[in-house]
């Protein structure tokens, strides 16, 4: 069977010619480019990253644990509302419960709950990358507060 020159044909399906009255698309960034600049700017940043009411409630919520009939100073409600940047962080209380009373301490409650919550996040996410993981786990803040001498 001899062979025959296949002939061109028109194509019905094929592109349709651009639009000139089209909504252009908003523009998206790849996954993680978002997050790693949000990182970024929060680290850099000094504002309280938990609203002060909430915080307060958890105070109130975790000192009930401890004493039932427990009032707050409104000294100790002012020192959770500090907004300015503490620059040399002491280890030690931060309040000292005396007498049914909360009596303020030497440093913003809030603030110092926030730095160390970060430092823990931080050597968190410093334990899932040595198990060759990029998603921090629970058994990840249980291995670094352990390092740390936080719990046995």
């Amino acid at each position: 069977m001899a062979r025959t020159k296949q002939t061109a044909r028109k194509s019905t399906g094929g592109k349709s010619a651009p639009s000139t009255g089209g909504v252009k698309k908003p523009h998206r960034y790849r996954p993680g480019t978002v997050a790693l600049r949000e990182i970024r700017r929060y680290q850099k940043s000094t504002e309280l990253l938990i609203r002060k009411l909430p915080f307060q409630r958890l105070v109130r919520e975790i000192a009930q644990d401890f004493k039932t009939d427990l009032r707050f100073q409104s000294a100790a409600i002012g020192a959770l509302q500090v907004r300015r940047r503490w620059q040399g962080w002491r280890a030690g209380l931060c309040a000292v419960v005396l007498g049914g009373s909360l009596m303020c301490g030497s440093c913003p409650q809030q603030e110092a709950s926030e730095a160390y919550l970060v430092g823990l996040f931080e050597d968190t996410n410093l334990c899932a990358i040595h198990a060759k993981r990029v998603t921090i786990m629970p058994k990840d803040i249980q291995l670094a507060r352990r390092i740390r001498g936080e719990r046995a």
